[in-house]
Order: C-alpha cells, then structure tokens, then sequence
C-alpha cells in the first residue's frame, strides 16, 4: 500500500463509517464541507421539513357535536318564549291595573302622583344661577311648530298686553308692545326644545321678565314693597294665556326670576313673526317648548296653581329641563 492510500489513523474515513454525522443526515459545518457534500455552492443548500400528518375528525363525532347544539338551541327557544310570554302578561295586568285607578285632573292617579314627586324633585334642585347653554349661531333654526291661540282673525295692531295681580292696583294694567321695548334690551342663543324630541337652536331678543317685574311690581304675599331679594315673599305661580284663552299656561315663579326667561319680541335677529307669536312671546329655556306660549295676551300672578293645556291633557305641569 502506498504511502497515498493509507490511513492517516486508525480510524476509517468520515463518509464510509455509517455512524459519521455526514452519513446520518447532520449537516456539515463550514462552508466548504457544504460544497463537498452537496456539490453545490453553499448558498443553494436548503433544508426539507417534513410536514405533520393530518387527522380528519371524524364526520359521526361533528354530528354529535352538532345535535347537541341544535338540542341546546331547542331549549333555550322553548325557554325565551316562556318567558317573554310570562312578561307580556304581567305587564298587560299592570297596565290594565294602572289605567283603572281612580283619576287626578284626569290622570290615573299613580301617574300623577309619578309627575308631583318628578316635580318636587326637580324644584328642589332648580337654582336660578345655573343657566342653559349658549349655543353658537352658526346653526340657527326657524321651525314652525304649533299654532293654538293663534286664530287668524288676529290683529297685531290692536294687541294690548293685560297685567293682573300688581300691587296697588286692582284692576288689571294694558300695556302695548312700546312699553315692553323701553326695558333694558337683552339677546341671548339658547336651545328651543320641544318635548316631542326635536330641538333647534334660536336667537332671541326681548326683555328678562325680572326686568318686567320690577318695571310693573306684582303684589307680595306680606303687602311689602317688591323686592327681587325676597323670592319667597312673591305669589307663588304666574298664569298666562293668548288673548284668545285658547292656550294657556301656568308656571311657577322661580323660573320666572330665572336670568333667561325673557319676554321677546325678536327671533334670529329679525322681528318675530306671527307663527311665532307675535309681537310678544314667552322663552324659558330651563321648560320644555310647550311652555313658551306664543301671542301672550295676559300675565296674572296668582296664590293657586293656574290651569295648563298639557296639564289638562295628561302631561306634567311642571316639564323643567
């Protein structure tokens, strides 16, 4: 054997022992052992991955998956319906019990009684120092909702203003559109809200009713001097109506002292019309809409609650925002 062909030790050459890692399938470190290996540039080597064997479940397992599902589904119906018709019944008994009860003003009592604690409540918490919000006029409206004791036989020029319940004067004071004009001027952008969802954002012109009250005193409950210091020394509530009596309202005082109830006689920078009540309407903006009656023809201040259109038809006297 030449010096060529032999060992250079004891042990038989990599590629021929079976047990070498390159016989096993290890990969061959270094660069140039890729290349003896494969024959090919080390870049082009790239490795196989035996993909997992896949199980198909089987088709009877899902349809029992699927039968209990569909058993689940059948109870939960049967259980729904069960329920919702349990829940029809009782509210159908309550209404029934609800709409027999003996009337106040027309009412079932319960609902009435509902409406005078809503109320109390939300007198209790009213503060003349906390004003609804000032919109911006870039979004001002011009809807026309509403036209009882807006009669078309109207004639603005012969409206007159009748003031009752002032002090040291019995009989009650005519005041024409002028009068309410010469009192201190105020503008203000409020939120009209109607309590059948709407709203609409107005600018109004007018004069505040604080200013009114003071430029005309009504009388006080002590026969003292009238005095915006002494709310609680004022009659209670304050009716008005169109000069028709078509529609009327009663409110109470506190909201009247409110800084933006006014008495107004301009909309959107322009005269009001009369769909809105001209040449004077009422704005409060802690009520509803329905209480901003239009074409105000007499404001009396009265000890007893007024009578109130909606009232009488069902609605809550009060409807405070």
């Amino acid at each position: 054997m030449s010096e060529d062909n032999k060992p250079t030790s004891g042990v038989p050459p990599a590629e021929d022992d079976p047990t070498s890692p390159t016989a096993l399938g290890a990969p061959v470190q270094g660069a140039k052992a890729l290349e003896a290996a494969s024959g090919k540039p080390a870049a082009a080597v790239t490795e196989t991955a035996t993909a997992p064997p896949v199980t198909l479940p089987d088709p009877k397992e899902i349809e029992t998956w699927n039968e209990q599902v569909r058993r689940r589904m059948r109870q939960k119906t049967r259980r729904s319906f069960l329920g919702f018709g349990a829940a029809a019944l009782v509210g159908f008994g309550a209404f029934e019990w609800l709409m027999s009860r003996r009337e106040i003003d027309d009412v079932p009592w319960p609902i009435r009684k509902t409406l005078e604690v809503n109320e109390q409540l939300a007198r209790d918490f009213f503060s003349t120092g906390r004003t609804a919000p000032r919109p911006s006029e870039t979004r001002l409206g011009n809807r026309i909702n509403g036209d009882l004791g807006l009669g078309s036989d109207f004639d603005p020029s012969k409206w007159q203003l009748q003031v009752s319940g002032l002090a040291a004067q019995d009989e009650p004071l005519a005041l024409g559109i002028d009068a309410i004009k010469k009192l201190p001027r105020v503008e203000m952008t409020t939120e009209f809200k109607c309590i059948e969802g709407w709203s609409i954002i107005v600018q109004w012109a007018g004069a505040r009713f604080t200013d009114f009250m003071q430029a005309y005193p009504p009388t006080t409950q002590s026969g003292d001097d009238f005095s915006l210091d002494h709310p609680e020394d004022l009659l209670p509530y304050v009716a008005m109506s169109t000069p028709d009596d078509a529609y009327y309202v009663g409110l109470e005082v506190e909201s009247l002292l409110h800084p933006q109830t006014l008495l107004c006689y301009e909309q959107n920078h322009q005269p009001l019309t009369l769909e809105h009540g001209a040449p004077l309407r009422l704005v409060i903006p802690v009520k509803y809409g329905v209480k901003n009656i239009k074409r105000v023809g007499t404001i009396r201040y009265t000890n007893v609650r007024p009578a109130d259109y909606w009232a009488e038809q069902g609605y809550d006297w009060y409807v405070g925002l």
